[in-house]
């Protein structure tokens, strides 16, 4: 008897997005699954990550497209060993409630899927946060690039939201005096009275070069960027004689066209006259080292040394309007969908 054949739920990129993404600009259609091929398996979507990173990169695919983006999926069916029925894996199957995978790097570069590991009675969604990419991009970006010293004045913006909520508190385990900037009072209160960092500047309330000064009188030491546009180079006139910055994201300036970006204070000045060094994380050159990162983290949670938030989304048809709310700052922690 021939099996019924199965249909999955797609977002479909429509138009390319201009500014704020629109409802307009993507299509929710259901087509068929073909069957699965030796080496492959089949996997049901539990959880879809929204990232920031979706929206940087969407014009490298086509309208017609699926969009991208990562997920906790469950595998129903497999003709590949290192792939069991039943197992949860991460994947980057995109915004679909059932992918064919198979154990090979993603074309964004991507580690192949992994499985998730053992991580007791924590929820499997934390694998899309703490335990995936965005807590390895706080990892990987404080071990390899802050290089942070006990003492020093650490500042993030972004700070309410999963990678920097988590690479604040990495500071903290480190001795440093944190600094979160973020928009909103709420997400304040979350990351200094739960998380414990040392001030919160509300940047939409506030001045955030007084704040800053009054904070952090003698300058900063490292700053984690996550946002870019003004904020940013008001922080970096306040480093510290070879201070550091990491780029990590520029979240500000995704929503703009590339002829219409807003204009910022140049920062050759402050960078030049006080030898301030800038770098990058990207996750992604960290792949071969992945378990490393998401184990170290792990370990922090059972410690009770890593606090985590998320704000879930139900039902998958609900997830390009999370991701919107996404980009506006509407999530505390991690943005996800429970399909």
């Amino acid at each position: 008897m021939s099996q019924t054949p199965r249909k999955s739920k797609v977002f479909k990129l429509k138009n390319q997005f201009h500014g704020l993404p629109k409802e307009a600009d993507v299509n929710l259609i259901e087509e068929i699954v073909p069957a699965i091929k030796e080496g492959e398996f089949l996997a049901e979507a539990v959880y879809v990550s929204v990232d920031p990173y979706v929206r940087g990169l969407i014009s490298t695919i086509n309208p017609g497209d699926t969009i991208f983006g990562s997920q906790v999926a469950r595998i129903i069916e497999s003709k590949s060993k290192d792939y069991p029925v039943g197992k949860h894996v991460v994947g980057e199957f995109g915004w679909q409630t059932l992918s064919i995978g198979k154990n090979e790097i993603n074309k964004i570069g991507f580690p192949a899927p992994w499985i998730i590991p053992d991580i007791g009675n924590l929820p499997l969604s934390l694998a899309l946060g703490v335990l995936g990419m965005p807590g390895n991009t706080a990892y990987f970006g404080e071990t390899e690039v802050c290089k942070l010293k006990e003492g020093e004045v650490f500042v993030v913006t972004g700070a309410g939201g999963a990678v920097g909520s988590h690479v604040g508190q990495i500071a903290k385990l480190k001795g440093c005096k944190v600094i979160g900037i973020a928009g909103s009072d709420e997400k304040g209160r979350w990351i200094t009275k739960d998380l414990g960092f040392d001030h919160f500047i509300n940047y939409k309330t506030s001045n955030v070069a007084e704040k800053l000064a009054e904070y952090a009188p003698d300058g900063v030491d490292c700053f984690f960027d996550n946002v870019g546009g003004e904020i940013s180079s008001t922080i970096i006139y306040q480093m510290k004689k070879f201070g550091r910055v990491c780029i990590c994201g520029s979240i500000s300036t995704y929503n703009n066209d590339s002829g219409d970006l807003p204009k910022a204070p140049e920062i050759q000045t402050p960078i030049k006259m006080k030898c301030v060094t800038m770098g990058a994380i990207r996750v992604l050159d960290y792949k071969d080292r992945w378990l490393e990162g998401i184990n170290q983290n792990l370990q922090w949670i059972k410690e009770g040394k890593l606090k985590y938030r998320e704000t879930i989304t139900n039902g998958f048809e609900n997830t390009f309007n999370a991701f919107v709310s996404m980009l506006q700052g509407g999530n505390i922690g991690k943005a996800i969908v429970k399909v």
